[in-house]
């Protein structure tokens, strides 16, 4: 559901947050995106950041500049505008995976928990495209959904202290792509050798928010 007006939450003395929708979901997420391009455009002074999510921006700005309530005021007057923020054209992207095996040593495990085979629960993580809803947690890294109900698993008890990059996990109605190696808890499924993030390209991040994903599954041999 989206909010009438957007309501805001203070997060320390010179952060904001503003919170478009009481749940998940791609209306309120394009509405986040919309609104960070507002105000983007709108170059409001003692601005500094923005930090997108699921249903939220985090705004950061200088309180010496330009105080949370005239914030408050600009983002309620910047969120009313009627119309489209005219945001940018979504790419698709085909990830190819591997499934299983050395490659996702948690198949299986979320195959018996769910009571269904391995090759249903690949059916179900491919034949789905998935919205990026946004990159955090690690550089690049794509949260992406909605995963299939019928695939929806818990993360794991015990995170992992190492996951390696490129692993694909799912949790909860969620997927995603560790675009680095780091520790992690959702459950690993398969690997790809796409590159998300590299810092010499001129956009480091291969994914943004608003992106498309959908998954294939390879052999070693088609790659």
């Amino acid at each position: 559901m989206l909010y009438a007006t957007p309501v805001f939450r203070p997060m320390g003395d010179r952060s904001l947050l503003v919170e478009l929708g009481e749940k998940i979901s791609p209306d309120v997420n394009r509405r986040v995106q919309e609104l960070m391009l507002r105000l983007e455009q709108a170059r409001l002074p003692g601005v500094r950041e923005f930090a997108p999510g699921y249903r939220s921006l985090l705004v950061v700005f200088d309180p010496l500049t330009l105080s949370a309530s005239e914030l408050k005021a600009r983002i309620t007057d910047v969120a009313a505008c009627p119309g489209s923020a005219g945001l940018p054209q979504a790419k698709l992207l085909t990830v190819p995976v591997f499934y299983g095996g050395e490659y996702g040593p948690d198949l299986e495990g979320v195959a018996g928990h769910l009571g269904i085979s391995t090759d249903e629960v690949i059916r179900l993580h491919t034949e789905t495209i998935y919205r990026v809803y946004m990159i955090g947690f690690t550089p690049g890294y794509p949260y992406m959904g909605e995963l299939p109900a019928a695939l929806a698993v818990p993360r794991r008890s015990t995170p992992r202290t190492r996951v390696p990059k490129g692993s694909v996990g799912i949790a909860q109605r969620q997927t995603g792509i560790y675009s680095v190696e780091s520790p992690g808890g959702w459950q690993i499924i398969g690997w790809t050798p796409i590159e998300l993030f590299d810092p010499a390209r001129q956009l480091p991040s291969l994914l943004e928010m608003g992106d498309r994903v959908k998954f294939e599954a390879v052999r070693q041999v088609e790659i």
